[in-house]
């Protein structure tokens, strides 16, 4: 075929790739729209001018761990954000339903559940507190500056900033949690002031996890609903600091007597300090702890700009001191006894807050704390664990002081004054001879102290004795009761009747169960001191019965008409005034001549009893004269035997101390007792005591002779026992 001359080739002209100038073939125009439909349109052609794009780099292997972890890192991003995006959703939500249930800021600003108890002296003093105390409501701009600044400083210094969270502070409290070497979120939480609103206020009861949880779309809806100050104001009004104080009023009245508006910078600081363990922390705990505490405190608010240097310096070398009230803390015991005995309607359940007058007065306690003090320090030996109560009366029964034991009484101590029942010896007795002179019986009635043996039903045969083992023969009811002489206690007892003696003891108020044999004389029966100390009070108060008392008048706090007032009762007459009068001089005579005699005071009249129990477990002593009833309790806790003690030794010398500084100098009128005409002339004491000198010896050697024989008939009985194992032995049991 022709081809003009010339032969085309059957190899392809041969290309040159590494030509610049070359130029890539151009499609057809079917073709090139072809491949522009198939490529993807967010695809766009590189712009003229650009290199074309790089090869991969690395290897194989190198690539593969890239697509990997690019691959995860994307995975977790794709969860990550739609995660948040439903938590964000679920704490919006939330957030919404919590501002919607909010309440106005001022409904919570007082969570107590009861009220709170102020306990004023018979002065109109306050001298303690009880129940949840709560001073009023303040405002966060009514307290002191500088009182919150301490708390701002201690708690959350971008409390004014952030949004109710506070990011950094919880990394912050992580980080130092965990340089401490605690678990991360364990110790401190880095919770804001917003934070621990709601959770005192919301979520108190909550676990941990579920608490924080809750807390956050609680405070970002907090934040919505209050304003700064707000949240400030429930904080400072719902803080415990601890002594039963809620909120910085409440804590400021408590430890300094001044208002939240007026305390220093020490005393703001030491307040703020008490946010964290407020129990432990209380300066009426440990001043000193509580002192250290508000170092701490001043020394970040100098940090963080409140204080200046010298303002800081001046702080330190000034620190806080508890109020005279508060550093006194006088009257534990006796505020106690007013909490449990008022009217349980009134005092444990109401949610009002109540004042009230009492009858307590805090120079008698000082006075009865330092007799107490003086006699265990001088009389007692070191580390003894033994352990005294007082209790100090008008004669009308106004309880001036509680003295429950030898340590001041914080709130809730046990109250040996009130609380422990012991039996109460030979200070029955005067019950016993109050009824036989109501029965007709006079003071010089004379009856025979000797051996004797009286048969009990269903008890069997019951002989008293004497403490000392020896028998005076006749003696009168007053020697009987001086010289504390059981057997004659015991006769009268039987004589007038054991039934009747019961009544005279409970019209006195002895209101425990009385025991019903003869026994019953000797102080065998159980009771309190303050019950005791107030049956004594009936026999000065010429025979009246007296009821112990503390409450003069309770009143609502902020109101000025009281809703009780203490009025005086039908007085009750339980033995005639004439049978009282010899009754007083009889007690008397315990003083005078008897085993009271040191309790006796120079220039005073005094009357009182000693008692000591079965065993020497209990040692009382209980006395009056015309203005102060005092009884006296001294034993161990335990139970155990008291060694050496008496009711007339220690006892006595307690009761004496108390007394004198009781008086501190004044003398009391005489007692209202009928003194016989004509006393004993000094020969005839003197001749009655060698009488009684015989008499003792006769007993004695009564008794000796007695226990010679009581040996003998021992003795033959072991004898016999010894011939017939010999007999056994020799015989082999054989008759």
């Amino acid at each position: 075929m022709a081809d003009n001359g010339k032969r085309r080739p059957l190899a392809a002209p041969k290309r040159n790739y590494n030509s610049a100038k070359a130029k890539p073939r151009k499609a057809s125009g079917a073709s090139s729209g072809l491949l522009k439909g198939l490529m993807p349109s967010f695809r766009k052609s590189k712009p003229k001018g650009k290199s074309p794009r790089k090869k991969p780099t690395g290897n194989i292997f190198t690539r593969a761990v890239k697509w990997v972890v690019g691959g995860i890192l994307r995975i977790i991003w794709w969860i990550t954000f739609r995660v948040a995006v439903v938590l964000g959703i679920i704490v919006g939500t939330t957030t919404m339903y919590y501002y919607a249930k909010l309440p106005d800021a001022t409904a919570l600003m007082d969570d107590r559940q009861k009220g709170s108890v102020t306990l004023e002296d018979d002065t109109g003093t306050v001298f303690a507190w009880r129940g949840d105390q709560f001073g009023g409501l303040v405002h966060a701009k009514s307290v002191a500056p500088q009182l919150r600044n301490a708390v701002i400083a201690t708690e959350d210094k971008r409390f004014y900033s952030h949004f109710g969270l506070s990011p950094r502070g919880i990394l912050g409290a992580i980080r130092t949690n965990m340089r401490e070497g605690r678990h991360p979120l364990k110790g401190h939480g880095g919770s804001t002031i917003t934070q621990q609103v709601a959770k005192r206020v919301f979520f108190s009861e909550l676990g941990s996890i579920e608490r924080k949880l809750k807390e956050v779309p609680m405070s970002l809806a907090m934040e919505i609903k209050y304003t700064k100050d707000e949240i400030m104001t429930i904080y400072l009004n719902r803080a415990y600091l601890g002594a039963g104080s809620h909120g910085f009023e409440a804590a400021s009245q408590r430890y300094f007597s001044k208002s939240a508006a007026e305390v220093s910078v020490p005393e703001a600081a030491m307040l703020a300090g008490l946010l964290k363990a407020p129990s432990a922390n209380a300066p009426t705990r440990n001043i000193g702890r509580a002192q250290d505490r508000a170092d701490l405190i001043i020394d970040l608010m100098k940090d963080q700009g409140y204080l200046t240097d010298q303002e800081a310096a001046q702080a330190h070398a000034n620190p806080a001191q508890l109020s005279e009230v508060a550093k006194a803390r006088a009257g534990g015991y006796f505020a106690d006894w007013i909490m449990e005995s008022g009217p349980e309607f009134i005092l444990k359940d109401s949610t009002e807050d109540l004042v009230i007058r009492t009858t307590f007065d805090k120079r008698v306690q000082k006075a009865a704390e330092d007799a107490l003090t003086n006699v265990f320090e001088t009389k007692v030996r070191e580390g003894s664990k033994a352990q005294a109560a007082i209790v100090v009366l008008s004669p009308d029964g106004a309880v001036r002081a509680i003295v429950g034991g030898k340590k001041s009484g914080n709130a809730g101590e046990f109250n040996r004054a009130t609380q422990a029942i012991r039996q109460t010896g030979s200070s029955f007795k005067p019950f016993v001879y109050a009824t036989a002179l109501q029965d007709g019986w006079r003071w010089d009635t004379r009856v025979v102290d000797e051996r004797f043996t009286i048969n009990v039903p269903g008890s069997g045969p019951y002989t008293p004795k004497n403490y000392t083992k020896n028998h005076l023969g006749e003696i009168s009811l007053t020697t009987a009761l001086s010289k504390s002489i059981n057997t004659v206690a015991v006769k009268v007892a039987v004589a007038v009747g054991l039934e009747r003696v019961r009544e005279t003891a409970r019209g006195f108020g002895i209101q425990n169960e009385l025991s019903n044999g003869p026994a019953m004389a000797l102080g065998a029966s159980e009771s309190t001191l303050l019950e005791m100390t107030g049956a004594y009070a009936g026999i000065l108060n010429q025979g009246v019965a007296v009821e112990p008392y503390g409450i003069e008048e309770l009143t609502l706090q902020g109101d000025t008409k009281p809703l009780f007032v203490k009025t005086d009762e039908d007085p009750k007459q339980v033995i005639s005034p004439k049978a009282a009068r010899q009754l007083i001089y009889m007690m008397n005579q315990v003083v005078e001549n008897g085993t009271g005699g040191r309790s006796r005071i120079e220039g005073v009249e005094n009357a009182g009893k000693t008692g000591t129990t079965q065993g020497a477990r209990d040692a009382w002593y209980i006395g009056f004269n015309s203005d102060y009833v005092i009884g006296v309790w001294m034993g161990y806790d335990d139970n155990s035997k008291l060694t050496g003690v008496t009711g007339g030794g220690l006892p006595a010398e307690i009761w004496r101390e108390t007394m004198i500084r009781v008086l501190d100098g004044h003398v009391p009128a005489p007692l209202p007792m009928d003194v016989p005409a004509k006393q004993p002339t000094a020969p005839q004491v003197a001749q009655d005591n060698n009488q009684n000198k015989q008499r003792r010896g006769n007993d004695t050697l009564r008794d000796l002779a007695e226990q010679i024989e009581r040996d003998v008939k021992r003795l033959d009985k072991e004898a016999e026992n010894v011939l017939k194992k010999v007999i056994t032995g020799i015989f082999g049991g054989r008759n």
